[in-house]
């Protein structure tokens, strides 16, 4: 028998009528979606858990190790920092209230010529002849500052036949040439002693200049050469108060006096110098002078024995520190040196952070450079004591210019926020906390007045210490930019005179003149730390870190110092 079924009165279980298919198409669907969904994520949790893995395998295995290694080479020489910086602070305070005046440690008579100089006293009264003065000043395209250091040169209290002033003018721009010659011109008519020259190139740069104008017949009658860079400014008793030294110490062949500023309060950026600076003057070159009668000279406002230079060797070029290099040099040959701190000479300290740079790269690499070509000649002298090669290797160059600019950016700025990442290590609190309070009030001792700076300078010059680091190892390892000489621009009379606004002028371009990438990207990295340390970390190093890293982006968008347009 055969059986007709009609398919659609058969019922199916759990089937949709026909008017919901989209309906059933769009829960499966879903339902997929949802299941990939969870597999994916199931996947990525997998992935990431392996990431982690091996993250935790690499930091445990390679970076902990080559961290702890670092950590410990900072930590060793900071502590070389720590104890270098205590013993010439110690040095200096005791200078300071014991009264070691250098009046004191060597013969000194005032010279018996009053500021307005009578015409028998020209004449040659003096119960000892005169000596013969040479006063250079070298500069290089000095619009705004050239009329000052002549001006004083000229002024500086002397018998008008007894000094001569050598204006050595390397300058490219026609223009600043012709007024420097034109003052030089003025004050000639006025029955000064004062000579322009130029060369016909820049070979050697400054150290060329000052060794081409020895060679003149005027100069080689001098006893004693001035030096004074043409923002400097000296008082018209400079040589009366300094060449008294060299006259009745045969064996000193250096007087150097102390910088005073014109503008350092003319940004924070000038107030943070004048705290350097200050330390440099008031404890490293006294205790140099004090202890070894050493120190490096500081190319300007000091008065040279001709007869040094010229047994040192004479004025050299190969690197960008020349007045160290001669320093050196005249050190090894048994001259000794003399810092007279009450002398004080106006210059002018750089107000832009582009001239700033400028200067610490040429002052940093060039030293360091240096301890790469004299290290075997000091080792090899036999003219000076062994203490005396034990501080101008260990002290002088490999602490205060090689380690000191390591250690400042590779501890502070790198080391202390790579650890928050890698808890295998930890620094210890005395090396992040105590020797860096240490130092800071030991650099602050000297100068009270402006301790409630301290904090600016400890983040500015951790900033600036990157770019030292970078010209510690090229001045080592004398890479491309070994030589790399650019003068330090002076504004002169601009400093107290607010530019007017330039309508035409191109915010972009100042902008692009103001950003610097690598100061923008380190500080993006110290962000990323600051940030795990107060998400994940258990100490409080963010609070450090997060300061350092606005300092550094405020630095790299160009928001310090003085912005000079070009345009």
């Amino acid at each position: 028998m055969q059986l007709s079924v009609n398919a659609s009165t058969i019922p199916i279980p759990f089937a949709f009528p026909t008017t919901f298919t989209p309906l059933r198409l769009r829960l499966s669907l879903s339902l997929s979606l949802s299941l990939s969904l969870t597999l994916r994520l199931r996947g990525m949790a997998l992935g990431l858990s392996q990431i982690q893995a091996i993250w935790c395998l690499v930091r445990r295995k390679a970076i902990a190790p080559l961290l702890q290694l670092a950590l410990i080479v900072c930590l060793a020489m900071s502590v070389l920092l720590l104890i270098d910086i205590a013993a010439m602070g110690a040095i200096s305070l005791a200078v300071k209230f014991l009264r070691r005046r250098p009046e004191k440690r060597y013969k000194w008579e005032p010279m018996p010529i009053t500021i307005t100089i009578s015409a028998d006293l020209e004449q040659g009264s003096l119960p000892y002849p005169t000596p013969m003065v040479l006063v250079q000043i070298p500069m290089y395209n000095e619009k705004e500052v050239y009329k000052l250091s002549i001006g004083a040169a000229c002024g500086l209290s002397w018998p008008s036949d007894r000094i001569f002033i050598q204006v050595l003018d390397d300058s490219t721009d026609p223009t600043v040439k012709d007024l420097v010659q034109l003052e030089c011109k003025i004050w000639a008519s006025k029955g000064k002693n004062i000579f322009y020259e130029v060369r016909d190139n820049r070979k050697g740069y400054k150290a060329g200049a000052l060794k081409k104008g020895m060679e003149y017949s005027y100069a080689q009658k001098c006893d004693f050469v001035a030096i004074f860079d043409a923002d400097f400014q000296p008082e018209s008793d400079f040589l009366m108060r300094t060449i008294p030294f060299l006259m009745h110490n045969p064996k000193i062949g250096l007087v150097q006096a102390r910088w005073q500023f014109v503008n350092p309060n003319e940004c924070l950026m000038t107030r943070i110098q004048r705290m350097t600076l200050d330390y440099h003057f008031k404890v490293e070159q006294e205790a140099g002078s004090s202890i070894f009668s050493f120190f490096g000279f500081n190319g300007t406002a000091g008065v040279w024995r001709i007869a040094a230079i010229n047994e040192a060797g004479g004025w050299k070029d190969r690197t960008t520190v020349e007045d160290m290099d001669l320093a050196v040099r005249a050190c090894l040959k048994g001259w000794q040196f003399v810092y007279v701190g009450d002398v004080k000479v106006k210059s002018e300290l750089p107000s832009t952070l582009k001239a700033y740079r400028n200067q610490q790269h040429r002052w940093t690499c060039g030293a360091a450079n240096l301890f790469r070509k004299m290290s075997k000649e000091i080792l090899a002298t036999k003219e000076v004591s062994i203490w005396r090669k034990v501080y101008l290797l260990y002290s002088f160059f490999f602490v205060r210019k090689v380690v000191a600019h390591l250690v400042t950016f590779f501890l502070y700025c790198v080391v202390v926020p790579v650890s928050v990442l890698v808890p295998e290590v930890s620094v210890p609190v005395w090396g992040v906390a105590y020797i860096p309070t240490t130092i800071t009030l030991l650099n602050a001792i000297r100068n009270p007045r402006l301790i409630h700076f301290i904090p600016f300078w400890i983040l500015f010059e951790n900033v600036m210490s990157m770019h030292r680091m970078k010209a510690t190892l090229i001045g080592l390892f004398e890479t491309e930019r070994v030589n790399e000489w650019v003068v330090t621009e002076k504004l002169g009379e601009a400093i107290s005179t607010k530019p007017e606004p330039q309508i035409l002028e191109k915010p972009s371009f100042r902008l692009r003149g103001r950003i610097k990438l690598s100061e923008i990207g380190f500080a993006v990295f110290l962000f990323f730390c600051a940030c795990c340390d107060l998400f994940y970390g258990g100490n409080y190093y963010f609070v450090y870190i997060y300061l350092q890293s606005i300092s550094f982006l405020v630095v790299g968008l160009g928001y310090v110092g003085k912005f000079v347009s070009n345009s």
